[in-house]
């Protein structure tokens, strides 16, 4: 089990360093919001915290419009087997794969 490759995400320490990267380069942008001098076509884009509710108001929107076109883009669980003909086994689904590539559960190769 030693002898087992090592990914970056494997260690808890790297994990910790990117977090807190990650929380230094928000403060870093939040400070320089005060700093910087931004030109503006709008007065509503001077008000403080105005591109993170934008931002936030987008994905709330997009996620919303997703679920709406969910609702008429969506398909059966069985709709491309209905148009081959039914209940017929296809030819992947009789052999499981036993090549050299696939792994057992629980493996962590994920390029294979």
């Amino acid at each position: 089990m030693d002898n087992e490759k090592k990914y970056l995400f494997d260690n808890p320490k790297n994990i910790k360093r990117i977090l807190h990267l990650l929380y230094g380069s928000c403060v870093l942008l939040f400070l320089l919001d005060f700093v910087i001098h931004r030109h503006v076509l709008h007065s509503w884009e001077n008000l403080w915290g105005f591109y993170p509710v934008y931002g936030f108001v987008g994905c709330v929107v997009l996620v919303l419009i997703a679920k709406w076109m969910r609702t008429f883009l969506m398909r059966e669980e069985d709709y491309y087997d209905e148009a081959e003909g039914g209940n017929e086994k296809h030819e992947t689904d009789q052999k499981p794969r036993t090549d050299k590539n696939s792994l057992e559960p629980g493996g962590h190769d994920v390029d294979a």
